[in-house]
């Protein structure tokens, strides 16, 4: 079963069991691959909705970090709640050591030697750990080893 259809499946069982809040973010997540999907002119498929949660996730870890500067928990609390929902379609996270693993790996496939090269090391980890790992500390780890 395709992430999509996943998705459309858990809305009717969430509709069926009353489950309001959840129906609520299951929907945002839908109308966010619908947009994506008329936007360009496609049929999105797994990798691509991947995409479309994950950026949906950075856009609730910023919102949290601001509303949490704010005073406004309650607010924080809704966000934290949809992270929630919509870390129930991504794929599990890559522990430390296996990201690690993942950079070096790349390092040593791409030849990189210094921090001109990180932009091909970055991409390559992109590619081989999308949706596991954050890609913003990824880089950050590139950068440290090729710095």
């Amino acid at each position: 079963m395709s992430l999509k259809a996943k998705i459309t499946e858990d809305m009717k069982a969430a509709m069926k069991g009353g489950e309001k809040d959840r129906l609520a973010v299951i929907r945002l997540m839908q109308a966010a691959i619908k947009q994506r999907e008329v936007d360009e002119r496609i049929e999105l498929d797994d990798a691509q909705v991947l995409v479309v949660l994950e950026k949906m996730q950075k856009q609730r870890r910023d919102s949290i970090e601001q509303y949490d500067k704010a005073g406004r928990t309650e607010l924080a609390d809704i966000e934290r709640y949809e992270m929630g929902v919509i870390d129930a379609y991504l794929p599990a996270k890559l522990s430390e050591a296996e990201l690690d693993a993942v950079i070096a790996a790349a390092i040593a496939e791409t030849g990189a030697t210094s921090a001109r090269d990180m932009g091909k090391v970055v991409a390559l980890v992109k590619e081989k750990a999308a949706g596991r790992a954050d890609m913003g500390a990824v880089a950050g780890k590139v950068k440290a080893k090729l710095g």
